[in-house]
């Protein structure tokens, strides 16, 4: 199973989610391979430097398709192949389909972000940060936001303390902040009109995963199942619990319930709920056999 990561594309956010599944999956064999977006991780940033056109989708449609390439080259042909996407993660496991479509057996797509992100409430209040010359200028000031790790953690409140490390070491990284916010731009102006022949002609390998609301998804998510006819009770789309949020794996909730009229408080990892989903997806498609 490949897995392309959502934006910033840091695998740091992911390993208790990826982790879960490959648990789940441990009576047969079942290799993951996630990979991080072309200049997004601190330490490994390349020679990229501030070039936008080193971070752009061209690039990183590129970069998954190779990593679906290595995995054919490395298990062989016959080897069953599922992309696993988490948000733009999810438009960009559809290039790789339509790149490859005789290498891809399915794939699952959390929260998709797959039309006009621009337009969305998020992308609307939040594109003039990926503006130019806004990604520039906060990667230059980003030294004034590397706070104690402990600070983080009382500001993310929420996050569990391995993804606030990983904040942590992107503050310490100028230019993977610049890849990530020059990306997010061109995800902005890039990625538009829905491929509605794509998921259409593909409809039997695809799966969705959505949450109950979504500011990065908006309207397109009826976009979306209009153009697959799902009727409500489709089962290759899943409507995620209310509290499950678009970023589901940097997130806890707390559940609160009543046993003999006492409250309690029950810790929610979001993460493992959505890696359950994905684990019965690998079964009813037959990808575990």
């Amino acid at each position: 199973m490949n897995y392309p990561p959502g934006n910033p594309g840091l695998l740091g956010f992911y390993p208790d989610f990826l982790s879960t599944i490959h648990e789940k999956a441990s009576s047969v064999r079942l290799a993951i391979l996630a990979h991080a977006h072309v200049g997004h991780t601190p330490g490994i940033e390349g020679t990229g430097g501030y070039d936008a056109r080193r971070y752009d989708l061209p690039t990183q449609i590129h970069s998954a398709v190779e990593a679906l390439d290595a995995v054919k080259a490395a298990f062989g042909a016959k080897t069953k192949v599922v992309i696993l996407g988490h948000s733009i993660g999810s438009w960009f496991t559809l290039q790789v389909l339509k790149a490859r479509p005789d290498a891809v057996d399915g794939v699952f797509l959390l929260f998709p972000t797959i039309s006009f992100i621009g337009d969305t409430p998020n992308g609307r209040s939040l594109s003039w940060l990926m503006r130019p010359p806004m990604p520039r200028i906060i990667s230059a000031i980003s030294p004034l936001a590397r706070v104690p790790a402990s600070i983080l953690s009382m500001l993310f409140a929420s996050w569990p303390r391995p993804q606030i490390s990983v904040l942590h070491a992107l503050l310490f990284a100028p230019t993977s902040i610049y890849a990530t916010l020059s990306m997010a731009h061109d995800e902005m102006n890039n990625v538009r009109d829905l491929d509605i022949a794509l998921l259409t002609e593909y409809k039997d390998r695809i799966w969705f995963y959505y949450a109950e609301k979504d500011n990065w998804v908006g309207e397109q998510k009826e976009l979306v199942l209009r153009s697959i006819n799902a009727e409500p009770d489709y089962v290759r789309v899943v409507h995620g619990h209310r509290e499950i949020p678009h970023a589901f794996c940097i997130s806890m909730s707390t559940l609160f319930v009543s046993f003999d009229l006492t409250p309690m408080c029950i810790p929610s990892d979001h993460g493992k709920q959505v890696a359950s989903q994905c684990f019965q997806w690998l079964l009813d498609g037959g990808f575990l056999l």
